[in-house]
């Protein structure tokens, strides 16, 4: 975990980095500093090369009157998301996938109090972007979270294959790479992919560092669309001060098949990770799928 020279300072300090758009102030440390400019959103917004506008409402609500239960509320597939605490039920075991999660929306009728309405709340806890000594800036929390909570988004542009692409032939070794692709494996077969970037319009997850044993574990969580908000819950206990961090490949406690791994262990100039876990693989992730001639996709 990355440590300043300084101890955090408490948010009294004017600069909110979050602009006013989150439920709480986000803070700068130290004092005065502030990172390089960007457009701040809390939620994703259609960048070049999307066919879904993510902002767009396309799921019908659920009929809920009372409660919403499995079995009865077409919100929840499978099981309930959350416990009576707001915490993931289901934050995941090494050797098992991450489930997706639905919850309910605007045209639900069920009310605002539903449990199955957490990652829409938003940010809950006071968190911090902070300068680290080898990572540039990073994300912490101020105060306690406890396993299963919601953290915050990774928001940003949504993109087609071919903008990342572009972007990426324009990065050189030394420019930081925002952009996350997710995949997810359905039952079919079928591969769902989600590409974003939070570079010039993001929100505080642009400022998560990579760790090989991170406290945070990313779920795909559907609201509103097909378009998932990329979730980040809290793996483990989380005490104040502590650096965020989750891992930028996607392996933490999730399964990863052959051409997954194949994939992200591809040879080039890898970035050295910093990440100071007994674990650490020494590099950053690094997805070769993004890396190919423009119109081009090794992806299968």
């Amino acid at each position: 975990m990355a440590t300043s020279k300084e101890g955090p300072e408490r948010p009294t300090e004017r600069l909110d980095i979050a602009r006013g758009l989150e439920n709480v102030p986000v803070s700068a440390w130290p004092p005065g500093a502030e990172p390089e400019p960007f457009q701040y959103t809390p939620d994703h917004v259609a960048g070049p090369g999307t066919d879904i506008d993510p902002t767009q409402i396309t799921f019908p609500g659920c009929i809920c009157l009372k409660t919403c239960l499995p079995g009865t509320c077409s919100c929840l597939r499978h099981a309930e998301n959350y416990d009576d605490n707001s915490c993931l039920i289901d934050t995941g075991s090494q050797g098992k996938c991450a489930n997706p999660v639905f919850e309910c929306n605007i045209l639900c009728q069920c009310s605002d109090q539903c449990k199955n309405r957490v990652v829409q709340q938003g940010l809950q806890f006071q968190l911090q972007v902070f300068k680290t000594d080898k990572k540039g800036w990073g994300l912490r929390t101020l105060e306690f979270i406890p396993k299963g909570r919601f953290v915050c988004e990774y928001a940003g542009e949504v993109l087609g294959y071919s903008e990342v692409q572009r972007r990426i032939q324009l990065q050189t070794i030394q420019d930081p790479n925002y952009i996350i692709a997710v995949r997810e494996h359905v039952y079919s077969g079928q591969v769902i992919e989600t590409f974003v970037d939070p570079a010039s319009i993001g929100n505080i997850g642009r400022f998560l560092n990579h760790s090989c044993e991170p406290n945070l574990l990313m779920i795909p969580v559907r609201i509103d669309s097909m378009v998932p908000k990329l979730a980040l819950f809290a793996a483990k206990d989380i005490l104040p001060e502590e650096e965020l961090s989750y891992d930028y490949s996607g392996r933490f406690l999730n399964l990863m098949d052959s051409k997954d791994k194949e994939r992200l262990d591809q040879g080039k100039t890898r970035k050295p990770c910093y990440c100071g876990a007994r674990s650490c693989a020494a590099f950053l992730p690094y997805d070769s799928s993004l890396y190919c001639p423009l119109g081009k996709s090794n992806i299968s």
